[in-house]
């Protein structure tokens, strides 16, 4: 059976290094805190905002919250985007998106100021995923991935890994960020052909695919480890289940995460630490 790769310790060490941080950047006059830009009350945004404030009170992030109704207007909606941006006591925004049809969304993505862009939306902060900078900050999906393996000691130098997926919210980005790691990629997507001869060869897979259980044992190998990044609604089995068949990927890799209790729990968790982190780069 496959070791479980619970993203509860990962969570729990952040939030450890998380709150050390925060009292250090606390004694330099440094009040780490988060904008919550929300238009509209759409239950998806509100559950995320209720984890997200949660989170950052845990480790002594600051929140504010701006909540604009949904038939706000374009001149009101991005005036206040502006602001958020400009205010220096503002260090991540948090932009929950789609915007309803009368903002533009693609405006909203490139005006956010990837120096705050905690949730790794912006062109800007995408090049720095490209080349492993300082601009702006990863997905915090893909981001979590990384987390779970450098938290669980998973070495990825030499190693072969496929990502199923291409997304720019985690399978593009993680796929460069593995290869940062010195890892030898192959990024899968439904136009692949022959996607589970290309992954038995993995070290190391993380799936992406954005289709609840269409990942079977076919296209593993023992040993292997699984980053299941899915997450959906089953109702047959009436549970919450990912890309992957865990039962049957379970009992050939060598390790994998769950779902619910991996790459989800991690995700809310990182985002805190990028608002965290965006506050010590405020000081240089």
């Amino acid at each position: 059976m496959a070791e479980i790769l619970k993203g509860a310790a990962v969570t729990a060490a952040l939030n450890e290094q998380m709150n050390k941080e925060v009292k250090e950047l606390r004694a330099k006059g440094v009040k780490p805190t988060l904008a919550i830009l929300r238009v509209g009350e759409r239950p998806d945004d509100l559950s995320y905002e209720a984890g997200a404030m949660k989170r950052c009170a845990s480790v002594g992030v600051e929140v504010k919250n701006v909540v604009l109704p949904m038939d706000v207007n374009s001149d009101t909606f991005f005036r206040k985007l502006k602001e958020l941006n400009e205010d220096p006591d503002i260090h991540g925004i948090l932009m929950f998106r789609p915007l309803p049809k009368q903002l533009d969304n693609e405006k909203a993505r490139q005006m956010l100021d990837p120096a705050k862009d905690i949730d790794g939306c912006t062109d800007g902060s995408l090049a720095g995923v490209f080349t492993d900078t300082d601009v702006g900050f990863a997905p915090c999906t893909a981001q979590a991935a990384i987390e779970i393996l450098d938290h669980y000691g998973i070495d990825c130098t030499g190693k072969r890994a496929a990502v199923i997926g291409r997304s720019l919210v985690v399978g593009r980005p993680v796929s460069m960020m593995l290869m940062h790691k010195n890892a030898t990629v192959t990024t899968c997507h439904t136009k692949t052909k022959d996607m589970p001869t290309i992954t038995r060869r993995a070290d190391i897979i993380i799936v992406c695919a954005g289709k609840m259980e269409s990942i079977g044992a076919e296209y593993f190998k023992e040993g292997q480890i699984v980053i299941d990044v899915g997450i959906g609604w089953n109702e047959e089995k009436g549970k919450l289940c990912g890309d992957v068949k865990f039962e049957e990927a379970e009992s050939i890799v060598g390790a994998i995460t769950p779902v619910p209790g991996g790459v989800g729990t991690v995700t809310t968790s990182v985002l805190v630490s990028h608002v965290v982190e965006a506050a010590r780069r405020s000081l240089s």
